[in-house]
C-alpha cells in the first residue's frame, strides 16, 4: 500500500487551475539533513510550493546541518512571516529534527507566531525526530493527540495532566492535524504522510 501511495502521490500532477499547496520547512544550524532533503524533495515532486526558511538570528540563509552538510535555504524566516510574508498562511508546516536544530527552531521569535496561528487553525503540522518533544510538547501542540518522536526523547512527551494520549510507538503517528515521526530512518514515510495531508 505504501508503494502505491508513493506512486500515486508523486505521479499526480496538479490541474492547471489548481493552486499549488504552500509548505513551510524551517531549518537551523544543527538540523538533520536527511529529514530536510527528504521532505522538501517529496513535497516538490508532489507539486507543492515548498519554502525552505532559515531561522538563524543573524539573518543567514545558509545553515550547517547536524552532520556538517551545508544547506542554502530559499530565504530567511522573516521574509515569510509577520507583516512581510505571513498573510496567506501555509497549507502545511513541516519541521525537521536534529539537535541543536530543533531547539533553535523552537526558540525562533520570528517563527513562533506563525506556528501558533497555523496550529490554532488546525492546519497540518508535521514534526520528526527530536522536534515533537523539543518543540511540539513545550508549545502545547501535542496536547490531546497521540505522538511519537526519536526514541531518545520519549520521556519528554506526554507530560501534562491534560494529556490523554502520550508517547505512542510507531514509525509515523498521524492524529488530528499533527503528524509525528521517529527520525532519519522514517523520513520518507513521514514525507509521504505530509503529501497526503495536503
Amino acid at each position: 500500500l505504501a508503494a502505491l501511495a508513493v506512486a500515486d502521490a508523486l505521479s499526480a500532477q496538479p490541474a492547471a487551475s489548481t493552486k499549488a499547496k504552500r509548505v513551510l520547512v524551517p531549518i537551523a544550524d544543527g538540523t538533520e539533513e536527511i529529514e530536510v532533503v527528504t521532505v522538501v524533495d517529496v513535497l516538490r515532486r508532489a507539486g507543492a510550493e515548498v519554502v525552505l526558511a532559515s531561522v538563524e538570528d543573524d539573518d543567514r540563509t545558509a545553515v550547517t546541518c547536524s552532520r556538517g552538510v551545508k544547506i542554502e535555504a530559499d530565504c530567511h524566516v522573516k521574509a515569510v512571516t509577520g507583516r512581510q510574508g505571513g498573510k496567506e498562511g501555509w497549507d502545511l508546516i513541516a519541521i525537521p529534527g536534529g539537535m541543536p536544530g530543533a531547539e533553535r527552531i523552537r526558540d525562533s521569535v520570528r517563527l513562533h507566531p506563525a506556528l501558533e496561528k497555523h496550529w490554532r487553525a488546525m492546519r497540518p503540522l508535521a514534526m520528526i525526530c527530536a522536534t515533537p518533544a523539543v518543540l511540539g510538547e513545550p508549545k502545547g501542540f501535542l496536547e490531546g493527540v497521540a505522538a511519537t518522536s526519536h526514541p531518545a526523547f520519549i520521556d519528554e512527551i506526554g507530560g501534562s495532566l491534560e494529556e490523554t494520549q502520550p508517547y505512542t510507538e510507531g514509525r509515523v503517528v498521524w492524529d488530528a492535524n499533527i503528524i509525528t515521526s521517529r527520525g532519519p530512518g522514517t523520513a520518507l514515510e513521514w514525507s509521504l504522510c505530509c503529501v497526503e495531508a495536503i
